[in-house]
C-alpha cells in the first residue's frame, strides 16, 4: 500500500505542476497581435 501511496503522490505532484504551468501561460503571458497576410491565387475566386 504505501508503494501505491507513493505513487499517487508522485502522479498528483506532477499534475499539479502541469496544471500550475498551463495556469501561468493562460494569465501571464499575453499575445502579441500582428498583421496576417494570406495570398489566395486568382482561379480560386471562378465560379464552377
Amino acid at each position: 500500500m504505501p508503494s501505491l501511496l507513493r505513487f499517487l503522490t508522485v502522479v498528483a505532484v506532477i499534475g499539479g505542476l502541469g496544471y500550475g504551468a498551463l495556469f501561468a501561460l493562460a494569465n501571464f503571458v499575453t499575445p502579441k497581435p500582428r498583421e496576417m497576410t494570406v495570398t489566395i491565387q486568382p482561379d480560386k475566386f471562378q465560379k464552377r
